[in-house]
C-alpha cells in the first residue's frame, strides 16, 4: 500500500492526531501469530485483567472495548436503572461530543451542570442531586473526567470528596479516563491513590500511543449489574480481543502509558511557557496536563493555522486548544511557539 499522508506533518488539534507507539505496534505483533479463543477468553485478556488487578485490587473487573464512547455508554450504564440520570458537567464529553450515545444507546439523560474549571464540587452534585418523583429523572450516578476536558486535574482530595459525597446521596462514581494517563503522570502518584472511592473508570489508550484500545473497569463490582451482558448488546465486545487487551497490556508494561502521558505533558508546559512571552497572549485555564486554552489577538490563530492545525475553543471570545501528543517533540513546541510569536508581533 502506498504511504498517502505526510508523516512529517505535525499538529496540536487533538492527541487522537498522534499514530500508534512502536511498543504498541510490536505487542500486536506478537500477539497475531497463530489461533487464540475469541470474545476475551484470550491469555492476553486474562493478563491484562491480573495487570489490572494488581494495581487495583483483587477484586478488580476489566472489560476492554473499542472505543471512548462504548467505554463510557457500558461503564455509565451498568451503573443505573432505567429511570436513573447521571450528573456531568455540562462541559463533560459524555454530555457535549458523543453524539448523544449516551442517551441513544445508553438509554440514560445527563444531568448538565455548569462548572468553570470542568470540575464538578460536593456543593455542585448536592444541588443537582434531587428528584421530584415520577416527573423527572432520579439522579443515580456522577461521572467526572480525569483529566478534564479543559486540561485541568482532580486531586485525589477532590475526587475522596466527591465520592464521598456522591455516596452518602446514594449514587455511584464514574471516572472518564481518556486521559487519566496525563492525570497520573501530573499527580505522579499509583493510580490506586489517584481513584479513591470510585466504582467505574473508563481507562484510555488511544490518546496515549495505542491504535484503538480502552477499557471499562470496574472498581466496585457490587455497584454494577449485568456489564457483561451491556458490552455485547451495545456493541462494544471485540471477536478478536486479543488485539485491544495486548495493546494496552503493552501501554501498562513498564509504565510506558505514564512515560507517553509525562511527554505530552512536558510538552505541554513548554509550549505554555513559550507562548506566554508573546505579547497579547493570555491563558483561561491551568495547563496541568497536555492541554493549553489560550487566548490570541484577533486574526492571529488563522495566520498560524495556515502551518499547524489546531481548533477554535470559543469563535466568539479568540479563546483556541492546543493537544500535546506522545510524539511531540521540542522542535514541534519551539517551531509552534516562533509562529505564534511572529503573527502576533504583526497583529
Amino acid at each position: 500500500m502506498d504511504q498517502l499522508h505526510d508523516t512529517e506533518w505535525r499538529g496540536f488539534a487533538s492527541d487522537n492526531y498522534a499514530g500508534t507507539h512502536p511498543e504498541v505496534l510490536a505487542a500486536l505483533a506478537v500477539a497475531n501469530g497463530g489461533h487464540a479463543p475469541a470474545y476475551g477468553e484470550d491469555p492476553y485478556t486474562a493478563a491484562l485483567r491480573e495487570k489490572f488487578r494488581g494495581m487495583l485490587g483483587s477484586e478488580t473487573l476489566v472489560f476492554p472495548v473499542f472505543n471512548g464512547t462504548g467505554a463510557n455508554v457500558v461503564g455509565i450504564q451498568s451503573l443505573l436503572t432505567r429511570w436513573g440520570g447521571v450528573i456531568a458537567p455540562a462541559i463533560a464529553h459524555v454530555n457535549t461530543d458523543e453524539g448523544g450515545a449516551p442517551e441513544k444507546v445508553g438509554g440514560f439523560k445527563i444531568i448538565p451542570v455548569a462548572t468553570p474549571d470542568a470540575k464538578l464540587t460536593p456543593e455542585l452534585i448536592r444541588a443537582h442531586a434531587v428528584s421530584r418523583g415520577v416527573h423527572t429523572i432520579v439522579p443515580q450516578v456522577v461521572s467526572i473526567t480525569q483529566s478534564t476536558e479543559l486540561g485541568t486535574v482532580y486531586s485525589p482530595d477532590e475526587i475522596r470528596a466527591i465520592t464521598d459525597t456522591a455516596h452518602e446521596l446514594g449514587l455511584a462514581v464514574h471516572v472518564d479516563g481518556a486521559r487519566i494517563a496525563n492525570a497520573i503522570a501530573a499527580l505522579r502518584i499509583p493510580l490506586k491513590d489517584a481513584l479513591p472511592g470510585v466504582d467505574v473508570l473508563s481507562f484510555g489508550g488511544t490518546k496515549i500511543g495505542a491504535m484503538g484500545a480502552e477499557a471499562v473497569v470496574v472498581l466496585d463490582p457490587s455497584r454494577v449489574t449485568g456489564i457483561e451482558f451491556l458490552q455485547k448488546n451495545t456493541m462494544q465486545l471485540a471477536s478478536k480481543m486479543r488485539f485491544v487487551s495486548a495493546q494496552l497490556l503493552a501501554l501498562l508494561e513498564d509504565e510506558l502509558w505514564i512515560r507517553a502521558a509525562a511527554q505530552a505533558n512536558a510538552m505541554a508546559a513548554r509550549l505554555r511557557k513559550g507562548v506566554a512571552e508573546v505579547p497579547g497572549v493570555s491563558f483561561t485555564q491551568a495547563t496541568e496536563a497536555n492541554g493549553v486554552f489560550a487566548i490570541l489577538p484577533n486574526g492571529v490563530a488563522d495566520k498560524v493555522r495556515e502551518h499547524v492545525m489546531f481548533y477554535d475553543w470559543n469563535s466568539a471570545t479568540g479563546e483556541v486548544r492546543w493537544l500535546t501528543s506522545w510524539d511531540t517533540t521540542t522542535a514541534d513546541v519551539d517551531r509552534f511557539v516562533g509562529l505564534v510569536s511572529r503573527y502576533a508581533r504583526t497583529a
